[in-house]
């Protein structure tokens, strides 16, 4: 971190000063409202659904209970409890018809098992693609900062690019991109939008399990049901009209028909100065009609209007909506539930805003933002961000909670990603003074920075961190605990699994939001503004606004 000691401790010595000053949360309460919220009645909270008007009337009438203010849109000079937040809804009708050809010799995709395409974002209500030539790009990026561009010479246009996951330092953990840590030219959603800049019909990602961070059975969930984007000018300019994931298996063996071997290529493909490739005489068809319309969601807002500096805010958040209902798993169950990702965040926000509703009043505003349509890309939250409610400029800090462990406690926690910011300094004083250790995010390949809440706040220099639950549990270790991990990414993450169990104690989530609570509460009765590190890609984009904080 380049900055000076004092600095430091000019941040983080008054937090710790408020350390035993935070409220008790109640685990039974927490339970309830996760049982609540996950329960097969909420339909898996799906966006723009019968179950979003079900989810917002049940967490308004939580925050009323609890205390809070309506934080939302403006209407007739009174603030309301939700902010709309309008959104490009698709879906693909029917079953779409999908295929690779090699040398005139058909074959047949299914959607869900062979592929999963997205239903197309573009703003188009159909797609008729016939035998477009396919070619493979390496890792789908343009970083010219890097001197890399697997596009170089390459025209894309009406052709379908098959590009690779994560970044070219994956596997060998070292090279242009900073080694195992994923950039944001490893997210996929950085590759269909690159792709659309470079004028491609559409691109097919590889999924390999390692480098995606989650298995098969997420692609599929995630991408063959609806799908949601905000609503823009030019949808086109990041989205081409086939965006798709395909099984490594499938890659492997449309390569070898293309004369091509899948492994070899993709080592050349994690070295500076490779080549697109074309697949010989290869295809790929689509023909599918999308139900693309403009729909309304919701943000949820709640507000404790600050006593001194109202204009000051500080901002708990976390997203309300999962899944909802898509396919049936292997036991028939269709209704993804979302328990712990998010039902414990928007318990979480609730019981926060309790404490601070019950407690001392806060000289700097506090909002407690439950926002839509994480699951499809952050929508909600970027739109948040891209049209604020209390101004970026005064924004304090972003607090983000997702998909919190509510089991037992941890002798440690961690952050999505590591970004470097006297925020996070903050918390890990906070953390320190509770006895527990901060560990950097141990699996910084799979970006997990730029898949919360907290990203489109950071991308607009507002400083801002999504808690992550820790692996060293108290009964168990580390060995628990990564075990425990590994059993919820496989088995439940993005499944209809995720749901409520009796056994859960929530003794962990007591444990921590206390934590959350101190490093917000020292905020909101500050005069600080922290920033992020020097060296930070998000600096200079806060300090372009430094005249509005005063």
């Amino acid at each position: 971190m380049k900055r000076t000691l004092a600095s430091a401790l000019a941040l983080t010595l008054p937090l710790i000063a408020a350390a035993a000053d935070s409220p008790e949360f109640d685990a039974k309460r927490l339970s309830e409202e996760v049982k609540m919220l996950s329960s097969d009645a909420f339909e898996g909270r799906g966006p723009a659904t019968a179950a979003e008007k079900k989810t917002i009337d049940y967490v308004v009438e939580q925050m009323k209970g609890a205390g809070l203010q309506p934080g939302g849109d403006l209407k007739d000079g009174k603030r309301l409890w939700t902010q709309a937040v309008p959104l490009l809804r698709a879906e693909i009708k029917g079953t779409p018809k999908l295929g690779f050809s090699h040398a005139g010799k058909p074959m047949a995709l299914t959607q869900g098992e062979q592929i999963a395409v997205r239903a197309a974002m573009d703003g188009s209500t159909s797609v008729a693609i016939k035998d477009a030539p396919l070619i493979f790009v390496g890792y789908g990026t343009r970083a010219p900062e890097r001197n890399w561009n697997d596009f170089a010479g390459t025209d894309l246009k009406g052709k379908i690019a098959i590009a690779l996951v994560n970044d070219p330092d994956f596997e060998s953990g070292e090279g242009d991109f900073g080694g195992k840590a994923m950039t944001y030219y490893g997210r996929w959603t950085y590759k269909y939008e690159e792709a659309a800049r470079q004028g491609a019909a559409g691109l097919l990602i590889v999924h390999e399990t390692e480098p995606a961070s989650y298995g098969w059975a997420t692609v599929k969930n995630s991408n063959t049901n609806t799908m949601f984007d905000v609503v823009r000018d030019q949808p086109g300019s990041v989205h081409p009209q086939v965006e798709g994931w395909i099984q490594r298996d499938v890659a492997v063996d449309l390569f070898r028909q293309a004369g091509l071997d899948f492994e070899a290529l993709k080592k050349k493909a994690q070295k500076r100065g490779f080549k697109a490739v074309p697949l010989t005489d290869t295809t790929f068809s689509a023909e599918y009609t999308v139900d693309s319309q403009v729909i309304t969601s919701h943000n949820i807002v709640g507000r404790v209007e600050g006593s001194k500096r109202p204009d000051e805010t500080v901002i708990y958040s976390a997203h309300w909506d999962h899944l909802g209902v898509g396919r049936p798993d292997a036991e028939g169950d269709t209704i993804y539930n979302g328990a712990v990702d998010n039902a414990t965040g928007t318990a979480a926000l609730i019981e926060m805003g309790r404490a601070f509703a019950n407690g001392p009043k806060p000289e700097r505003s506090i909002v407690f933002l439950n926002v839509t349509a994480e699951e499809k890309g952050l929508l909600g939250s970027e739109y948040y961000s891209s049209k604020p409610l209390y101004p970026l400029a005064t924004t304090v800090a972003v607090i983000n909670m997702d998909g919190l462990d509510p089991t037992i406690e941890s002798r440690n926690f961690t952050t999505s990603g590591s970004a470097k910011s006297e925020l996070l300094d903050a918390l890990v004083a906070q953390g320190e003074a509770a006895g527990m250790s901060y560990v950097t995010d141990p699996h910084p390949e799979a970006g997990y920075f730029f898949r919360s809440d907290h990203f489109p706040f950071a991308k607009r220099g507002v400083p801002a961190l999504s808690w992550g639950s820790g692996n060293d549990l108290v009964v168990g270790g580390t060995a628990a605990g990564e075990a425990a991990d590994m059993d919820y990414r496989e088995k439940r993450y993005h499944q209809p699994a995720d749901e409520w169990e009796a056994s859960w104690t929530f003794a962990g989530m007591v444990h921590d939001l206390p934590i959350l609570y101190r490093l917000g509460n020292a905020l909101a009765n500050s005069t600080q503004w922290p920033s992020w590190s020097e060296d930070s890609e998000f600096r200079g984009i806060r300090d372009e606004t430094a005249a509005q904080r005063k």
